[in-house]
C-alpha cells in the first residue's frame, strides 16, 4: 500500500509542472482610416527565435484570403485546426477588434511574442505589422502599426 501512495505521489509531482495555468488576456486592435474593403488580420504568438506556437484569432472568414496575411500563413502552414474556431468577422477602416484569449502563463515573461499580419484586398500586405513582447510590463501599452493597424494593446 505504501508503495502504492508513493508511486501516485511521485507521479503527480512529475506531471504538475507540465500543468500550466492559463489566464485571459484582451488584445484590443484599432485600425487606421483607410480607403477599401474591410482588413483580414491574424493574430498569433511566436517563441524568442520567431517560430510560431499558436494562432490567437484570424479576422475574416473566407479562407482564401489567408494568404495574404504572408508571415502567419508560411508560419503556421495555413492548417485548418490551427484556426478553426479562432475566427470572426473582417475589420473595417477605423474599427475596433477586440479579443479575450486564454494563454499559459508559461508564455509570459519568456521571450515570446504577439504578432499581426494584416491585409487588404488588392491593396498592400502588413507582414508581421506588430510585434510586441508578451511581458507583464508590456501590459497596457500600445504600439503602433505600420500599415494598417493604429494601434494594439493587451491586457493581462
Amino acid at each position: 500500500m505504501n508503495k502504492t501512495i508513493a508511486a501516485a505521489c511521485l507521479v503527480g509531482a512529475l506531471a504538475l509542472p507540465g500543468l500550466a495555468l492559463a489566464r485571459e488576456v484582451t488584445m484590443t486592435t484599432q485600425l487606421k482610416d483607410y480607403g477599401g474593403n474591410d482588413a483580414y488580420l491574424a493574430i498569433y504568438v511566436v517563441d524568442a527565435g520567431g517560430h510560431y506556437q499558436r494562432t490567437l484569432w484570424v479576422a475574416g472568414k473566407k479562407a482564401k484570403y489567408y494568404r495574404h496575411l504572408s508571415d502567419w500563413a508560411r508560419a503556421g502552414g495555413l492548417v485548418h485546426s490551427e484556426f478553426d474556431g479562432v475566427t470572426g468577422a473582417s475589420v473595417g477602416s477605423g474599427r475596433t477588434l477586440k479579443v479575450s484569449v486564454e494563454l499559459a502563463d508559461t508564455l509570459i515573461d519568456a521571450g515570446y511574442q504577439v504578432r499581426i499580419d494584416s491585409a487588404v484586398e488588392s491593396q498592400r500586405e502588413g507582414r508581421s505589422e506588430i510585434t510586441v513582447p508578451l511581458t507583464r510590463d508590456g501590459a497596457g501599452k500600445t504600439s503602433s502599426g505600420t500599415v494598417y493597424v493604429k494601434s494594439f494593446v493587451y491586457d493581462l
